[in-house]
């Protein structure tokens, strides 16, 4: 297959595009162009004072390590336009497009009152605005913002932005509309269905500008996606531009001794006589029977409940063992629970062994990927919600696009492509690409489709100060090509740095 390179619409680079040149693991799985900024967190604008806070927060919300945001950001930025230049001077393997993220504004503007969950005043709301309209007149490619209960600092603080009426977003909407460019991105629980989507519609009908929110079929909850795609729809009816970011799989994470989360990692036995070991020390002890028994009858089945995800290290219903390669769609009776009487102890003996677990939350209540392909195929969809760069000790979801091309035995080959690479482009504004025609951008795969093959992610300390992140190798893409050079060929990394950072929408 011969392809336009992937658009990503949905990633967390903010941080590592400052130190790292190689946007990995996206780049690695046929993206060429990643879209940053997103969820409402990032690292501009930002004064001295509150650069603490703003790495507490994305460690927290994105599982990002905070000693390698301490010791990779160089912080040679204070204002929006000032980051994008620090970004604007470097050279990456695929291109870059930033996003200006609310709870950074809210922090700028309120200081101490915006991590108080306040109501910003109308000179702050009016602070907010104006900066969120510079960023954009810059070059940022559109505002977001975050409204989920699971967006938490490290600490256990919500996210600045959560909770908040509409009339702060729709101010900072109005703003970023009378610059005639830019796009909105708000995630969402849906609480309260109709309610939440009033703001996302009101920031549309305000902005006059195009939206994207998060849609997922919601755990425990088969069928609520189904009425936000009906206002949706409703929505699209009367002329907004408002789009759902849908995930090709199941929201998961990856647990293991070597990641963020464990089923053992609240068990007091545990955190007394393994946790502080190196990860080859903490194997070997658990494979002693003594201990083995021990960390088992400790087990209470405590949550890690300051955690992205902490609620689910032992939903073993849920949870599969991860194999190589991976299998993102495992039927239910392959879970944990079904496989053994006494799931903690097969949990216990698969990360000991230096296995890895996955457990999976939105996109499979049904115990199949049905829902996904619902959401896939509707007209006002999106494929995003990848994560790329975050998360990094949880999920290796940069890998979104290759599991869409396996969709090809329910979802035409074609279709899955024009929505990964026009449809995501148009999406943000980036008209320049996600088509192969000439007088557009030269990004374009080679792949090797029939031997197109993932393998389980593997932990890598490769971040700033030793930080610890999960890549994942494939195998199939046989020639990945940005701005007409060759940058990977069958996963190997030319050399070559063609990727720039991209400012604002292109025709």
């Amino acid at each position: 297959m011969v392809a336009p390179g992937f658009v990503d619409v949905h990633t967390h680079y903010d941080g590592q595009a400052t130190w790292d040149s190689r946007l990995q693991p996206s780049s690695l799985h046929g993206v060429t162009t990643v879209v940053t900024g997103n969820c409402g967190v990032g690292f501009a604008p930002a004064r001295p004072e509150h650069r603490d806070r703003l790495i507490d927060l994305m460690e927290g919300v994105e599982d990002i390590p905070g000693i390698a945001l301490h010791e990779g950001l160089p912080w040679t930025w204070e204002s929006f336009p000032e980051y994008l230049d620090v970004l604007g001077a470097r050279s990456f393997d695929i291109d870059l497009a930033v996003q200006v993220p609310h709870a950074a504004l809210r922090v700028h503007a309120m200081g101490a009152r915006a991590n108080a969950h306040e109501e910003a005043t109308p000179e702050e709301v009016s602070v907010m605005a104006r900066l969120a309209a510079e960023a954009v007149e810059a070059g940022a490619l559109g505002f977001t913002t975050s409204r989920t209960l699971n967006h938490k600092s490290i600490d256990g603080r919500l996210t600045p932005s959560y909770g908040l009426g509409a009339a702060e977003l729709l101010a900072i909407g109005r703003a970023v509309g009378r610059t005639g460019r830019g796009v909105l991105q708000v995630v969402t629980d849906f609480p309260d269905v109709e309610a939440e989507f009033s703001i996302i519609r009101g920031m549309a009908e305000e902005s006059g500008r195009p939206v994207s929110f998060t849609l997922t079929q919601f755990p425990y909850d088969s069928s609520r996606h189904r009425s936000v795609v009906a206002l949706l729809e409703e929505a699209v009816a009367d002329g907004l531009e408002i789009r759902g970011q849908v995930a090709p799989r199941a929201i998961g994470l990856i647990l293991g001794l070597e990641n963020t989360l464990n089923p053992f990692m609240r068990n007091t036995v545990w955190r007394e006589r393994v946790a502080h070991l190196p990860v080859e020390e903490q194997r070997r002890l658990m494979r002693r029977p003594e201990v083995r028994a021990a960390v088992l009858a400790a087990q209470t089945g405590e949550k890690e409940l300051n955690r992205v995800g902490g609620g689910l290290i032992n939903e073993y219903s849920s949870m599969y063992e991860l194999g190589d390669p991976p299998d993102y769609e495992p039927p239910p009776s392959s879970s944990i629970a079904d496989r053994s009487a006494d799931p903690d102890a097969l949990a216990y003996d698969i990360i000991a062994a230096g296995g890895m677990l996955y457990v999976v939350g939105a996109n499979y209540i049904d115990g199949n990927l049905d829902a996904v392909r619902e959401l896939l195929v509707h007209a006002n969809t999106i494929p995003g919600l990848s994560d790329g760069g975050a998360h990094v000790g949880t999920i290796c979801d940069a890998s979104f696009t290759t599991t869409l091309l396996g969709h090809r035995d329910r979802i035409p080959l074609e279709f899955l492509v024009q929505r990964q690479t026009r449809d995501t482009a148009r999406a943000v504004g980036l008209a320049d690409r996600g088509v192969l025609a000439p007088g557009y951008r030269a990004d374009l795969l080679v792949v090797d489709l029939p031997n197109l093959r993932m393998h389980r992610p593997e932990m890598h300390a490769d971040l700033p100060a030793g930080g610890r992140r999960l890549l994942q190798r494939v195998d199939g893409y046989r020639h990945t090509v940005v701005a007409g050079r060759e940058t990977y060929t069958d996963g190997e990394a030319t050399g070559a740095l063609p990727g720039r950072l991209v400012r604002g929408a292109r025709s």
